[in-house]
């Protein structure tokens, strides 16, 4: 079989259909937009243009191109050490989302600021609500416990009048917490994200970082293992490890039951979709949903719960 050069990119197909993403990264159309990002690109022994994706400086430079290329915006940077995330999953996320909105509205995506999202863990990085805002039109409400990370979203919100407008950030006090504080008397969500930390120790984090990158036959040029993409403590991991943090966010998510319509996560271990849906059982949610998502050979999976009746669903639309 003939392999993809970069005049005929491979198809991304196990990608949603409307990502934008699908067709691979554009590097002509990525350096237009990025010019530094020209120096890191290289050619593969596939005839296709890369980047290192063990260099940090590098996967920065094609995030700030892609979300400049795809997504209209114009400054995006974050702290040294701070997660640097991969904007096509991303993107696969939010599109899933918006289809499992559609579904309590005759099947259409609903757009424009009326729909409220809630991003529990926003990050330093702001690229769900990025996302999030500049396809669909959303409003968001992106809460973290890391005041730094906090500090560099709204720099990048304040970089531009779109997201400004559509992008609110909330200091989360209580760190045991994940939706009691972070979810006010009174307010109401149509959907809620995460992307929940899934190691158990920093110690964990990196073994499994150092293991993708011999696996995948990279070389980071350092000694110890390296974080895949960054990433602080806590964005990486959580006492228990992601099955614990589940098991938190199902039981907290009945504090605020009526108050958001979807609560949706990433499930990065398969094993722990189980684990999270006996939860959610014993919290008395009234539907759930497992939805797959595939970039590449990167299997993850999104777990959707609602405490509201399909008549009910409805009628909040309304």
């Amino acid at each position: 079989m003939p392999q993809p050069t970069p005049d005929k990119p491979e198809v991304k197909e196990t990608m949603h259909p409307r990502n934008a993403h699908r067709m691979g990264y554009d590097f002509n159309a990525l350096i237009k937009a990025m010019p530094k990002l020209r120096a890191f690109v290289t050619v593969n022994k596939y005839e296709n243009e890369t980047i290192n994706f063990s260099d940090p400086e590098a996967v920065k430079l094609l995030n700030r191109a892609l979300l400049k290329h795809h997504y209209r915006v114009e400054y995006w940077d974050i702290p040294e050490g701070y997660l640097c995330p991969p904007i096509p999953g991303r993107a696969d996320y939010i599109h899933y989302a918006a289809d499992l909105l559609a579904t309590t509205n005759d099947g259409v995506v609903r757009k424009g600021k009326k729909v409220r999202v809630l991003d529990i863990g926003v990050g330093a990085n702001c690229v769900y609500p990025i996302i999030g805002h500049q396809e669909y039109g959303w409003s968001f409400m992106g809460v973290d416990i890391d005041e730094e990370a906090l500090a560099s979203a709204q720099k990048i919100i304040d970089q531009s009048k779109e997201l400004k407008a559509a992008i609110e950030l909330r200091l989360q006090k209580h760190k045991a917490d994940i939706f009691t504080f972070a979810v006010k008397p009174g307010e109401l969500f149509d959907l809620t994200l995460c992307n929940p930390p899934f190691h158990a120790s920093i110690r964990e984090a990196a073994e499994g970082s150092k293991r993708k990158w011999n696996n995948l036959g990279l070389k980071t040029g350092r000694e110890e293992p390296v974080l895949n993409f960054g990433g602080q403590n806590m964005e990486l991991w959580y006492p228990g490890g992601e099955a614990a943090f589940l098991k938190q966010m199902a039981t907290q998510s009945t504090r605020v039951a009526k108050q958001c319509l979807w609560f949706t996560t990433l499930v990065s271990k398969k094993e722990n979709l189980r684990i999270l849906y006996n939860a959610l059982q014993k919290a008395g949610a009234v539907e759930v949903q497992t939805i797959n998502m595939s970039q590449g050979q990167k299997a993850s999976r999104i777990m959707a719960w609602t405490y509201f009746t399909p008549e009910e669903q409805k009628e909040w639309v309304k």
